[in-house]
């Protein structure tokens, strides 16, 4: 898959340092991927979900370190594009404004 924003991501390990050993598997292991459905990804991140936004589109939300972080990302399977959206603590997540502005 061709992974959207992967500069947002190197920038969320930066100031996540906590969280860059992670990303850098997921780019790697995103980035060799082809994934063409949900049950897919599972088979790499078990713990993936999928979740309506306000606009009532799907993303899906991978746990970041234990659910320290949450990266929440939309994956167009049809395109093999995967569109890097927001990484949040595990706070901002709960908080859930994120889904108003997808």
């Amino acid at each position: 898959m061709r992974i959207i924003k992967e500069k947002f991501l190197r920038d969320a390990a930066e100031q996540y340092p906590k969280a860059a050993k992670y990303l850098a598997a997921w780019i790697a292991t995103v980035g060799a991927a082809s994934w063409q459905n949900l049950a897919e990804v599972r088979r790499c991140y078990r713990s993936a979900d999928l979740v309506r936004v306000g606009s009532g589109k799907p993303v899906v939300v991978f746990n970041v370190c234990g659910n320290t972080y949450r990266l929440i990302v939309a994956l167009h399977f049809n395109r093999q594009m995967a569109y890097s959206l927001r990484f949040l603590t595990h706070g901002e997540y709960d908080r859930e404004a994120w889904k108003d502005e997808l």
